[in-house]
Order: structure tokens, then sequence, then C-alpha cells
């Protein structure tokens, strides 16, 4: 089935490094039937982008926790915030509707061979990405202010690499 994980850039160079992704929990998100039946209309490819911003909200979740912890190496070059997802094709899948309509549970560890593509924010994304690190706890409980600051980000498209690219991307960041 394919998922759509969500990562950070420090997450993605540890695959980059490892040739394994490492899932935070093994949550996910993936066009189950939950989420087929919460929307009215779309189609598979529509209702496929509704589960990718939702992991690239739960990006924004782990952008929030890494901000608020000490890097392993304190002389490491900061990486900018950016939303990050991993688009993978995995098997066994268990399906949360229990959590939300689109969550999944899937092994922690996916191999390199799995991963289908990665999507990152380009660097326009950033000050959005900054303002909705803070806003989306808010927005979970309701706030409508919060809201509008997570559509903000939610306009900034993810742009699309192979895997093959991430080296590259990473170094040039």
């Amino acid at each position: 089935m394919r998922v759509y994980i969500p990562a950070t850039l420090r997450m993605v160079s540890g695959l980059t490094e490892s040739g394994t992704f490492e899932s935070i929990g093994g949550t996910a998100f993936a066009l189950t039937p939950a989420l087929r039946e919460s929307y009215t209309s779309g189609d598979d490819e529509e209702l496929a982008e509704a589960a990718m911003r939702e992991a690239a909200r739960a990006s924004l979740r782990l952008l929030s926790a890494e901000g608020e912890s000490t890097p392993d190496d304190p002389d490491a070059t900061p990486l900018p915030p950016r939303r990050v997802v991993v688009a993978a094709d995995v098997e066994p899948v268990t399906l949360r509707p229990d959590l939300d309509a689109a969550v999944v549970k899937i092994p922690p560890s996916v191999p390199l061979t799995a991963i289908a593509s990665v999507h990152v924010d380009v660097s326009e994304a950033e000050a959005a990405v900054v303002a909705a690190m803070s806003a989306v706890d808010a927005a979970d409980l309701g706030d409508e202010d919060a809201e509008l600051t997570i559509g903000d980000v939610d306009d900034h498209d993810l742009a699309w690499y192979a895997t093959q690219e991430l080296p590259f991307l990473l170094e040039l960041l």
C-alpha cells in the first residue's frame, strides 16, 4: 500500500546514511476506506493528496519537537525548517480509523527500496512553516486563527525528489 510518512530533513539525512528510514512510532497516512468515506467526492489521486496533506501536517509536529530538542552534534549545521513527507510502498499496513480516517500503522523501519519519493518544502515556504510549527497544536484544538496559519503553509506545494536526489538535496540546503 502507498503510505505517506511524516518526516524531517534530519530524518531524511539518517535515511541517506543508513539506507533505512526510521518512522516515528510507525505512524503513516494513506488512502484508506475511512478516508474515502469521509469525502463526498474525489478520485484516488485527490484523496491520496489529502492523505499526504495530513502527513505534512504531522511533519510540522515533528519539526516542532526537533526544535525543542538538543542536537546530537552541537557543531552540526542546522537544517532549515521544511515539512517532509516520505512516500513508500509498505506492507503490512494496519488501518487505524480510531485515530483518524487516514492513519495507518506500518513497520517502523522502511528500507530505501520501498521508498517511491520524498516530498520537501521549498525555501519560500520556510516562514510559513515556522509560523505553522507554533500553531499546529492550537489548530488541532480548534483555534480558528491557528487553523488559518496552517492554511498558509498548506498553500505551499511540496517539491518531489527521487531517492537518488536526496544526497544532493541535503548538500544544497
